[in-house]
């Protein structure tokens, strides 16, 4: 019997392609959302691609980026931003967050391109100065990082990030009041923002003010002892007064919090070859290069050892 028929007897209308192909596309995406709101993100992946196979969609796209990115799949949220921008080209926000997944790819040249692109569309926008000056902050162009800091500063004065990061550039810079000024800001208007304290601390230190740097670090920890950062920042400090002991201490605490923390390895280590404890900063030593095999310790030492042994018999710690 027809299909005609079929619905002149039974009343039932045949579908269209076009309803068909609508239909299947909504029940993909509204699966892939349920299976993201489960935590099932391979599954997820699944019905958004099925779902664009059949229509490209903003939105759509957006769940797909947030959970290749979710997921640390840098290289396919870039490429599903690339789709984005094909239905928006001129979307200064799309531009920021393929510049933001580039950043974190370690993709600079091309992160600072899109950021600049976006700027070019709206150039009132403090959140694209910001970010254009994080990425240059972070490849090592301190000068320019001023600059973009600066100036999204003066389109949003209460950017606290903005603030914290130039505050960070200025220390790099050696421009250590300048760096205070920032965060003396950042304090007034959020008294209990941790990283302000570790900030003005590091450039307390840098002024020589070893004991309002503790008064900071100190009170960090009073705000939080479940910081890391802070052990190791007080360990160190006093480990420049020549009190190993206390710095062992306090770097046993910070690795206790997170075991995997690699500066607080190495810098248990030299506290270890203060005491003349060879053995144990050997182990402390090793163990943080095991766990950063390109920070500073494994950088300092490539090319001069053939191995750990030989490191720790010539006591270059």
């Amino acid at each position: 019997m027809g299909n005609f028929f079929k619905s002149l007897l039974f009343g039932e209308a045949e579908e269209s392609a076009e309803d068909k192909a609508k239909r299947d596309f909504e029940m993909f995406k509204y699966d892939g959302i349920r299976a993201l709101q489960m935590g099932k993100t391979a599954y997820a992946v699944r019905c958004f691609q099925e779902a664009l196979k059949i229509r490209e969609e903003t939105e759509t796209l957006e769940y797909l980026i947030k959970v290749y990115t979710n997921t640390e799949q840098l290289d396919e949220a870039i490429g599903a931003v690339d789709r984005l921008m094909a239905l928006a080209p001129d979307n200064s926000e799309t531009l920021l967050l393929r510049a933001h997944l580039y950043f974190l790819a370690e993709r600079y040249p091309e992160a600072v391109a899109d950021c600049e692109q976006a700027i070019a569309i709206r150039s009132d926008d403090p959140q694209a100065h910001y970010l254009l000056g994080k990425i240059q902050h972070t490849s090592g162009d301190g000068l320019s990082a001023a600059v973009s800091l600066s100036q999204a500063i003066a389109l949003k004065e209460d950017f606290v990030a903005a603030h914290l990061l130039r505050a960070e550039v200025l220390y790099r810079a050696k421009d250590y009041k300048e760096g205070l000024a920032d965060v003396e800001k950042v304090i007034a208007w959020m008294p209990e923002e941790e990283n302000a304290y570790l900030c003005r601390g590091q450039l307390h230190e840098a002024l020589g003010n070893s004991e309002l740097a503790e008064d900071d670090y100190s009170y960090v920890k009073e705000l939080n002892p479940f910081n890391e950062e802070v052990y190791l920042r007080l360990g160190k400090l006093f480990m420049t007064r020549e009190q190993p002991e206390n710095a062992i201490e306090l770097l046993d605490e910070a690795i206790e919090l997170k075991p995997d923390f690699a500066r607080a390895y190495s810098e248990r280590g030299r506290a270890r070859l203060m005491l003349g404890d060879q053995k144990g900063s050997f182990e402390d030593m090793k163990k943080a290069i095991e766990l950063n095999p390109e920070g500073e310790e494994a950088r300092k030492l490539e090319g001069k050892f053939s191995n750990f042994e030989e490191m720790y018999s010539n006591r270059v710690l």
